[in-house]
């Protein structure tokens, strides 16, 4: 289905168009509305270039940003703050609105509430977005630059009200690059850049020189982590519980510790105490101000890019050499702007018409090069907050006989004192074991937590199992939190989605019936959280069974503990509305995949 840009209707629209023809008129625009969503949101995300207007040039796009006085870009910001710039731009904070798992995830909740969930999701992931009354559902091709920067500087530094738990409503204060921001200390360095003849600075609109915020304003709760549960603990309207990690934190030892989230996560050591760098904050004109407390500003955690690297991370020279449209035509897995594929290619090789310029290729391939580094380094950082999280313990055989099988042990640790693991969106957190049992001439008699095709662990989710083409994994370990609900006619069942099943053919997001204050849930609906709390410990139980082994031994033991971003079945729950970017479910699903770590692995030998 091609659509024409503005034609489609967004899922926030399908219930006010309902309430305005009720009746079978009514029902029958409803469902039809629905099955177009569900059928032309793709499409609509894919963008049918024909029926598009013209996309800006890239000299257009970076106009644009810094036109904007309203929202100042992290590129504006960039300038005097490069460390900052560069530690954030490949953050999670960086990516929150680029992903298109979380652009389709917002997507489909809302085509499933008909509209009522509204900006809740994406209010979290681009303030600016929201501020700007962008709609709630479109590819961020179309989104304001600043606005797919998701939690960008000013989302931080431009607030000046301690909001508390209110799931990322946020009023950003408003202004140009010459506004006063929001800090940890206050204005003395600022001024100190200002009146200082070492510095050359401009304070005044319209004058030429380096632009500078005139005023740097204390806010102390920028320091303490009740402005980091202004994201990171969530309730649904209607009283349902689904992200803890800041709840969590105040019932555990590291806060009756005086321990606060940014010492865990913006110090040295991503995921433990480990105190914090002495650096400048900012290079002004290539002169660094007096050294500080420098807090890290890459916030690693779980999540990882899965889109073109041309894109992401930010990067103010990708923004000027090419529009996102464009990137996505730059082929970096061919080896476009290198020798060995520039030396070698045909003569009459079709680029597109962006890439045409062999000089363009090489500089897109600089470019590229930067992004892959800083993502490798990224890559790094989120495996050594995950180990500080997860501990893969002791193995401890319990029966090792050739009649009665072999029956062992794993031990899971969570090793920190601040939250459980996984914490935050635990439900949708794949952290699982993979096990497999090896005999003397290296070939499996038992495994667990091996990958179905479509890479997930063989669970009650897989659609693999759920077809009945491979056998469920009866001793899987896995982390995962589940989304239990209430069925019409009693029972309960697991669901991919935080969103119920309704008797009412209209399944609009209500507000509960009944108090939510004691259960934190509404009646119909729990999680099964399986997380393992600070400083804890799991155990996994694993038997083989006599039948499977094979003579005397030895048998090798191998355990890997195993950490990916989302299970792959959640892919397929919100493909429907489409994905960003002209990625299919397939290619998004692989990228997922591809970012699994192994944080620990184990071996041990047993002889029967």
């Amino acid at each position: 289905m091609a659509v024409a840009k503005g034609s489609i209707s967004t899922p926030s629209r399908i219930g006010e168009q309902w309430a305005r023809n009720r009746g079978w008129g009514g029902l029958l625009a409803w469902v039809v509305c629905a099955l177009f969503v569900a059928a032309g949101a793709g499409a609509a995300l894919a963008d049918d270039e024909g029926e598009q207007e013209k996309p800006l040039t890239a000299d257009e796009e970076h106009a644009r940003i810094f036109s904007e006085n309203r929202f100042p870009s992290a590129n504006t910001c960039a300038t005097c703050h490069p460390d900052h710039y560069r530690e954030w731009s490949v953050s999670p904070h960086a990516y929150a609105q680029m992903s298109p798992v979380f652009n389709a995830f917002h997507g489909t909740v809302l085509k499933l509430t008909n509209g009522t969930n509204g900006d809740f999701c994406i209010r979290c992931h681009t303030p600016v977005g929201m501020n700007l009354e962008e709609p709630e559902f479109m590819s961020n091709m179309d989104r304001h630059p600043t606005s797919r920067e998701g939690v960008t500087c000013l989302v931080c530094h431009r607030l000046n009200q301690a909001y508390g738990k209110i799931s990322g409503r946020l009023a950003i204060v408003e202004g140009d690059i010459f506004e006063p921001v929001y800090g940890p200390s206050g204005n003395d360095e600022v001024a100190r850049v200002i009146d200082s003849d070492e510095f050359v600075v401009n304070t005044v609109r319209g004058q030429a020189g380096r632009a500078i915020h005139t005023k740097a304003e204390p806010f102390f709760q920028l320091t303490t982590s009740g402005f980091c549960a202004t994201c990171h603990d969530v309730n649904l309207v209607n009283g349902f519980r689904l992200e803890e990690a800041f709840s969590e934190f105040k019932t555990s030892p590291a806060a009756k510790a005086n321990v606060s989230c940014q010492d865990c996560h913006m110090g040295k050591t991503p995921g433990k105490v480990s105190g914090y760098a002495e650096a400048p904050a900012a290079m002004v004109g290539g002169k660094p101000t007096q050294p500080r407390k420098r807090t890290d500003h890459m916030f690693i955690g779980p999540d990882y890019s899965v889109i073109h690297p041309g894109i992401f991370p930010h990067n103010p020279r990708a923004a000027e050499l090419a529009t996102i449209r464009e990137w996505l035509t730059f082929d970096h897995e061919a080896g476009w702007g290198t020798d060995a594929f520039e030396d070698s290619v045909a003569e009459d090789f079709e680029f597109p018409e962006r890439w045409r310029s062999i000089d363009d290729r090489y500089d897109a391939r600089d470019i590229l090069d930067d992004n892959f580094a800083l993502l490798a380094e990224a890559h790094e950082a989120r495996r050594t907050v995950l180990r500080n999280g997860y501990q893969l313990g002791e193995i401890r055989v319990e029966r090792s006989d050739s009649r009665q099988g072999l029956d062992f042990r794993v031990q899971v640790r969570n090793a920190t004192d601040g939250h459980g693991v996984p914490t935050g969106f635990d439900a949708e957190r794949l952290v699982f074991l993979q096990v497999e049992v090896r005999d003397a001439n290296d070939e499996v008699v038992f495994q667990s937590g091996d990958l179905d095709p479509n890479g997930d662990v063989r669970d009650s989710h897989s659609l693999y199992v759920h077809n009945g083409e491979l056998p469920i994994d009866d001793q899987l370990f896995s982390l995962q939190s589940r989304f239990i609900v209430r069925m019409v006619r009693g029972g309960e069942r697991e669901q991919v989605l935080a969103v119920n099943y309704s008797d009412d053919p209209l399944p609009f997001l209500r507000p509960s019936t009944t108090s939510t204050i004691l259960t934190g849930r509404p009646r119909g609906a729990r999680k099964h959280k399986q997380n393992i709390e600070p400083n804890g410990q799991r155990w996994a139980e694993y038997s083989v069974e006599p039948s499977a082994l094979r003579g005397p031994g030895p048998y090798t033991l191998r355990v890997r503990l195993i950490a990916g971003m989302i299970p792959v079945n959640l892919i397929d729950a919100i493909k429907g509305v489409g994905f960003d970017y002209y990625m299919s479910p397939r290619q998004v699903a692989e990228k997922v995949v591809e970012g699994h770590q192994i944080l620990w692995e184990k071996e041990m030998e047993v002889d029967l």
